[in-house]
């Protein structure tokens, strides 16, 4: 009836038609956002078991050696979560390397879910007793960084 109010099926469908298409530029962009936290987070996670394993080595490593993940943990020198070796998507591994001297150790960091578009993360991360953070391109989840880029 020409007396009824309301909207007619073009109307709905151009409004459905514009918010697809402000759906489809933002997904991408709000995906890349959560990456790019993850790899800040694990970044920031390795510079905190670099500053452990430091005072790992001048306290109770008696400048002789450095530690593991769950030896770090039982020292209270990191949190819980990163000593579970999963935070914000990545896997951390610490390894304190007996052969020596000088004491070594190595850390990683690699994203569990590698995918560019819906991944945790694109780059792994290494790190040493320099104390420098390198990154590469993830081949794979899993897949142990070498070392890369400095990140710092």
């Amino acid at each position: 009836k020409k007396g009824q109010k309301g909207f007619s099926l073009i109307e709905l469908l151009i409004v459905v038609a514009i918010i697809g298409i402000i759906a489809a530029i933002a997904i991408p962009n709000l995906l890349a956002s959560r990456r790019a936290a993850n790899e800040g987070s694990a970044i920031a996670s390795m510079r905190s078991l670099n500053s452990a394993e430091a005072t790992y080595f001048a306290t109770s490593g008696q400048n002789l050696n450095y530690a593991d993940r769950p030896t770090l943990l039982a020292g209270a020198l990191i949190d819980s979560v990163l000593a579970g070796g999963n935070k914000s998507g990545y896997t951390f591994d610490v390894t304190g390397i007996a052969a020596g001297p000088p004491a070594q150790y190595d850390v990683t960091s690699v994203p569990q879910a590698f995918n560019p578009i819906t991944g945790t993360g694109t780059r792994s991360f290494y790190s040493n007793e320099a104390g420098v953070i390198y990154g590469v391109q993830a081949a794979a989840a899993g897949t142990r960084a070498a070392p890369g880029t400095p990140i710092q």
